[in-house]
């Protein structure tokens, strides 16, 4: 790694932390590809069961870093398409949650990220922030569709040209974010809760966020299909013949992952 992102290990969950908090964690290649290789470590370690993902100091992310961003012979394009994309890709096909813990904002790219982490946790007087009509560009990181989905779009595209602080209050009603926790305690309660999610059976979170991420741009049936042949998975491996066994016996299940 380039130094630009913090991984550390606390039972079965994975913190990976944007590390450049002078900045304001704003996005580089080198954080792209930081990022890439954490999750990565996460994916191949069978002992990680959830993730964390979050920003060093006082902010998540302030989007693209405006003094190194752009540098380079990579366009604008290029550098969305092969810098951005995957990272986002990466949060969305590793088969473990990834929950993002949002300290002071994120704004940018980095509202993208965090809107595209499987569950998100606000501190409070934190926010989101869609600066782009300011700047005379338009949102990215595919936060289009992502704001379309979550708000409709009225609501979104009335959050986004107006660059309007989405407070975590706001947040919260709007279903953006799950939680909102102090500030002081912000890593902890999402690093607590990513240990209680480790408790529950790993196939079935990772099937279930496949299908319900199929869900989002497709069809009933297709959907439908898609649950038929996962519970069919599902329902031959040893963690169902484990949960099944601990529910009459009235214990706690030990899931291995199998």
């Amino acid at each position: 790694m380039a130094g630009t992102v913090l991984y550390t290990q606390q039972d079965s969950v994975a913190i990976i932390s944007m590390d450049r908090p002078d900045s304001l964690n704003g996005f580089t290649t080198d954080l792209c590809q930081d990022l890439l290789l954490a999750f990565e470590k996460a994916h191949r370690d069978d002992s990680i069961r959830a993730i964390v993902l979050t920003g060093e100091g006082r902010a998540f992310s302030a989007g693209a870093d405006l003094k190194q961003g752009f540098e380079g012979d990579r366009t604008t394009q290029g550098k969305l398409l092969f810098e951005y994309a995957p990272v986002l890709t990466a949060i969305a096909e590793i088969p473990k949650p990834v929950i993002a813990a949002v300290p002071g904002f994120a704004a940018g790219i980095g509202m993208s990220v965090a809107m595209h982490c499987d569950l998100l946790v606000m501190a409070e007087e934190s926010f989101l922030l869609s600066p782009f009509t300011t700047i005379s560009l338009l949102p990215d990181g595919g936060a289009n569709w992502l704001l379309v989905k979550q708000l409709g779009y009225h609501r979104a595209y009335q959050l986004s040209i107006e660059s309007e602080r989405i407070s975590a209050d706001r947040c919260l009603e709007l279903g953006i974010a799950n939680k909102i926790v102090p500030p002081d305690v912000l890593r902890d309660s999402a690093v607590a809760w990513a240990a209680e999610l480790s408790k529950r059976a790993p196939l079935s979170l990772a099937a279930t966020k496949k299908v319900m991420r199929h869900a989002m741009d497709h069809d009933w049936h297709s959907c439908f299909t898609m649950e038929a042949e996962e519970q069919e998975k599902l329902r031959g491996s040893e963690d169902s013949k484990e949960g099944v066994a601990a529910f009459f016996e009235k214990r706690e299940p030990k899931f291995t992952g199998k």
